[in-house]
Formats: C-alpha cells, structure tokens, sequence
C-alpha cells in the first residue's frame, strides 16, 4: 500500500460531497434570503441621479467655516484621549478577574459576563443609550467610548495572562509573594508590551469612533456632519468629510509611530 508523501493539512470538509452540498446550500440561502430582503431596484436606479446631484453639490469644499470644524475636531480627538485613558485603567482589574487561571471561578464568570454584555452591542447602539441617559454631548460620547474600550482591552488583558509562561508566575509564587508583587513582578513584564500596543490600538479606533458615534447625538464632529446633511449643506459636509480622513490618517500615523517605538 502506497503512502503520501507530502503533507496536507485536514480540511473542514473531507468528503468531498458534504463540500459540494454545502456549497450548494449556501448559495440557495443567498438567494433566499436576498429575496425576502424586498429590495427594490427601481427606488435603487432612481437614487444613482440624487446621488450624482449631491456629489456635485459638495465641490468645492467649504472650509470658510473654520471654526465649527475646528472645535468639533478636537471635541472628538478629546473624547477619544479621554475614554482610552479611562478604559486603560478600568480595564486591568476587569482582566485580571476574567483570566480563568488567576480569579476565582465566580468572579471569573462575572468579569467574563460583564466582557461579554458590553460586547455584544456596537457603540452606536451604546451611544443611542447614553444620549437618552446624559443627554447629547461629549459625555455621552465619552461613555460610550469608555465603554468599548474597558470591554476591547479587558479581553484581550484575560487571554493573555491565560496565555503566558506559567513557569514565572510560579517562580515568583514559590518565594512567598504576595499577590501585588505577583501582579508586579511575575504577570506585568509578560503582558505589558502587549497590553500598550493594544492600548494604543484602541486609541486609534476610538479617534475614527469618535466620528461616528457623534451622527446619533454623542458630541464630536459626527453631530456637525449630521447637521449638515440635514441642512443639504453638502460643501460643507465635504469639507468635514475631508478633516475626518485627515484625522484618521494622522491617528493611524501617530499610532504605527508609538507601536513601532515599544517593539
């Protein structure tokens, strides 16, 4: 009997007829469900003319209004310093009390169902919630930020520590220490390059968020942008538009920079 002689990695499907079947009813419930969705090409065809009206609408760009666009720049650049400065902290004791080799079993459930609840819904929908609790914003816009940020870096605080060499942790154990000299001196140097790039990270994402969460309320240059468009006042919305792209370049700047100085 012949043997192989190469390597192939398994694959989810061996049989090769469970692979076609699949395939096949893939592609049925694509278009089973494309067609429930009542899409109305017609209503689709008539909005390509509206859109070419409004895209000829916003040139050229009107940036004589400097001021509005400033002070909601930096309303968003400040939300997003703030809530990634809140979330860095808040969320090193949310790890560490969801990493299922460091905390008790039921306080290992609760931090990993507070993770998970505050997952489960994006930020516009948590923006929506805190407009309705604060009122419209930065606070909202902070919270809701805050919010994302403590869910994004706890997790990834609880899968590193569940991760890491445990031959440290246990050396260090061995000596007597207590738990703050373990926290210092057997768990921090393993996890502390990767907690500030993903700190780091998650600034990146909140700058461009920030932008976003603004549309429904949430304070940042997203509530001037909805304006706009609801004014028609498409040069200006253009000029916003163009300031967003350039705050997010520079965030994406600033942060391969920082990740490239801790490597």
């Amino acid at each position: 009997m012949s043997h192989p002689t190469t390597w192939k990695p398994p694959t989810l499907f061996p049989n090769e007829g469970w692979r076609y079947a699949t395939l096949i009813l893939g592609v049925v419930y694509l278009i089973w469900s494309t067609g429930t969705l009542d899409l109305d090409w017609h209503r689709f065809s008539q909005g390509i003319p509206r859109a070419g009206n409004m895209i000829a609408r916003m040139f050229p760009p009107d940036f004589s209004r400097d001021d509005l666009l400033i002070r909601g720049v930096l309303e968003s650049i400040q939300m997003a310093f703030a809530a990634s400065f809140i979330g860095m902290i808040l969320a090193i004791p949310l790890g560490l009390c969801a990493a299922v080799n460091l905390a008790p079993k039921p306080l290992y459930l609760a931090a990993r169902g507070v993770i998970v609840l505050s997952r489960t819904f994006h930020e516009v929908i948590w923006a929506i919630f805190f407009v309705k609790v604060v009122g419209f914003g930065a606070l909202a816009g902070v919270l809701t930020l805050t919010v994302a940020s403590v869910s994004f870096i706890s997790k990834m605080i609880a899968e590193d520590i569940e991760n890491m060499n445990p031959g440290q942790v246990e050396a260090v154990r061995a000596t007597g220490a207590s738990f703050p000299k373990l926290l210092i001196y057997g768990i921090a140097p393993q996890i502390l390059p990767r907690y500030l790039g993903v700190c780091i990270y998650r600034l990146d994402a909140n700058i461009r968020h920030s932008t976003v969460v603004g549309i429904v309320g949430a304070g940042g240059i997203g509530m001037t942008l909805s304006a706009t468009f609801k004014r028609y006042d498409y040069d200006f919305s253009l000029a916003i538009l163009l300031t967003i792209i350039a705050l997010v370049f520079i965030g994406e700047i600033f942060s391969n920079w920082v990740r490239g100085k801790l490597r």
